[in-house]
């Protein structure tokens, strides 16, 4: 069919790219500023075209911010099951999956879920649930996996501990608890790992945690 009508297959070719520009530059805007603070004039200026673009693909700002949160989540989905087939052992492997987020989350300076939560409550509850789901898959396997490697003790609760550290990741965003302009993301997760880690850690694997921390230094 598209053979037939080329300029209806590019017309569509070029309205997905566009659509996936404004994606694009309002995920970074977001993750700049804040899903409260950043409008949908905003994003069209950046882009450089007039707000009824904006429009012609999201009919409001909420439409627009549940695509834009949910396309960042399956991004950093698939960025960790990417690092999970690695393979990597188990301690180095939360240090290099919480660098892959925050990369990707510009270090989450604007408290960018928080403001979601405040603001979008209904998205930011969908989106909890897969961040759960995430998480708990996650950590459960690394769990496992650093007990047969004798890297953590092998009576820990690994259910209660992936609950534990669900618990913590998300209670470390509470930007009422932990102000950013106090407490850095970054801090709060190498924090908040090196304490998880040594509670669960065997000595071998306290003397895997210390060389990791010693050869980041370098």
């Amino acid at each position: 069919m598209f053979l037939k009508f080329p300029c209806l297959y590019l017309h569509k070719k070029e309205s997905t790219i566009l659509k996936g520009k404004i994606i694009h530059t309002a995920t970074d805007l977001f993750l700049s500023y804040g899903f409260k603070s950043v409008t949908m004039d905003d994003i069209a200026n950046k882009m450089g075209v007039s707000k009824k673009t904006i429009y012609t693909y999201f009919d409001n700002k909420i439409n627009l911010v549940k695509e834009t949160t949910f396309g960042l989540f399956s991004f950093i989905s698939s960025g960790i099951s990417r690092i999970l087939e690695e393979n990597h052992n188990p301690i180095e492997e939360i240090y290099i999956i919480k660098t892959f987020c925050m990369q990707n989350l510009k270090d989450e300076k604007s408290s960018p879920f928080y403001q979601l939560q405040k603001y979008y409550p209904k998205i930011h509850e969908n989106l909890a649930k897969k961040q759960f789901d995430l998480i708990k898959n996650c950590v459960s396997e690394n769990l496992k996996r650093g007990i047969a490697q004798e890297l953590y003790r092998k009576e820990i609760d690994t259910d209660l501990i992936t609950l534990f550290y669900f618990k913590g990741v998300i209670g470390i965003k509470d930007d009422e608890t932990f102000p950013k302009n106090v407490f850095e993301m970054n801090y709060l997760m190498e924090n908040y790992i090196d304490y998880h880690l040594r509670a669960i850690a065997t000595k071998k694997g306290i003397q895997t945690l210390e060389k990791f921390n010693k050869k980041n230094e370098k």
